[in-house]
């Protein structure tokens, strides 16, 4: 008995499983403490223009997040961790402090801009976390290290600050967050890269036991910039390894030739959302990046789906377009992958267009019926 218990314990499925529900308890247990300091202390959201709440609510969600991540992440030795493992938690400390400061006192795009890169450059240059090949896509293959480096600097932000766009309603950007750390997760350890795995597992259990509160009403709480940040960096840094290490592995069977599309599509609900929104701002004679209420998720809530509806609706969209893609990863070229992708994308923005219409007529037939009433 003792022997099969010693054996489970040294297990790294167990190890990585028991790190995710650490990280979930944790969260649980520790976002109630924080809701009671933010009221106390006033550090609550209110509620703007294009929000989609109503009330008041606690934005330091991030906090809980960071600690059950670290917490869970050190139960165990991981002996693969190295010095890259090292760099990213070092990486991740840096912006807890950035997203904190702006949760409570607000920053400029500047400052965050500037934090941001030197927390990516910290793993992209000393830990040589790299986009340094494309598999063929355009015909590239290798990119040059001067290439690269900037390239992957440009990664790092756009997709860090996606996470913080898509964090607009409930559970969206959490939902997404788990999912996707949970299936880069399950590739790490089916690879033999138990130190991300557990990282991985770390950030989805976090983020389940955060998506607890995130939908409570009576104990709402916000990951806030703390959270979205954190959540954008480590997405971005496994799906950044993922790729580079599907180079390493390129003539094993287990490898995936299509690693850059599969990453996007494992990130698609803010790589398509933040795109789409920049390209109709930009057609609309609107700088990119003043807010509006043209996100998918803002478009679904006010066709009259609730938080829940909308998010499930995107995690689904998330979901299914991972398990196409893996599907056909080992049946078609990678320029074929890119232009389906493509095509999947002038679909998601056929429906949002059709769905802004739809309200836009409808928040027209609801000012014409008021404009009635009081002429009556």
């Amino acid at each position: 008995m003792t022997d099969f218990f010693l054996q489970l314990y040294n297990n790294r499925l167990f190890q990585i499983t028991i790190t995710g529900i650490v990280a979930a308890l944790m969260s649980i247990n520790a976002i109630p403490v924080i809701i009671k300091i933010s009221r106390l202390k006033n550090l609550m959201a209110e509620p703007g223009e294009r929000s989609s709440h109503i009330r008041r609510t606690p934005t330091l969600g991030g906090v809980a997040i960071f600690a059950s991540i670290l917490i869970s992440y050190f139960l165990w030795e991981n002996p693969d961790e190295g010095h890259f493992v090292h760099l990213s938690i070092s990486a991740i400390v840096i912006l807890f402090f950035l997203g904190v400061k702006d949760d409570i006192l607000i920053l400029s795009p500047k400052k965050k801009m500037i934090i941001q890169i030197v927390a990516s450059a910290l793993v992209i240059i000393m830990g040589d976390l790299r986009l340094e090949n494309l598999f063929g896509i355009f015909g590239i293959d290798h990119i040059p290290y001067i290439i690269s480096v900037p390239l992957t600097i440009f990664v790092f932000i756009a997709l860090i600050n996606a996470i913080n766009l898509i964090d607009g309603i409930d559970g969206l950007a959490g939902g997404i967050g788990m999912i996707a750390g949970g299936t880069f997760g399950v590739w790490f350890y089916l690879n033999g890269h138990y130190a991300l795995a557990s990282l991985a597992s770390s950030m989805a259990g976090a983020l389940l036991g955060f998506l607890r509160f995130n939908y409570s009403k009576t104990s709402k709480i916000f990951m806030g910039d703390t959270g979205s940040l954190l959540v954008g960096f480590l997405l971005t840094m496994f799906a950044i390894k993922f790729v580079q290490l599907n180079i390493v592995y390129r003539f094993d069977p287990n490898a995936i030739f299509s690693a850059p599309i599969l990453a996007i599509v494992v990130l698609i609900v803010p790589i398509f959302d933040t795109v789409r929104v920049f390209m109709v701002r930009l057609m609309e004679k609107k700088s990119p990046f003043v807010g509006d209420r043209n996100h998918l998720h803002h478009i679904l809530i006010d066709s009259g789906l609730t938080h829940f509806q909308a998010s499930a609706i995107l995690w689904v969209f998330s979901l299914v377009s991972t398990l196409l893609f893996l599907a056909i990863s080992k049946e078609v070229t990678n320029m074929t992958s890119l232009w389906i992708l493509c095509g999947v994308f002038g679909l998601y923005m056929w429906v949002s267009h059709i769905l802004k219409q739809r309200n836009i007529k409808k928040q027209e037939l609801k000012n014409k019926e008021k404009e009635s009433q009081i002429l009556a």
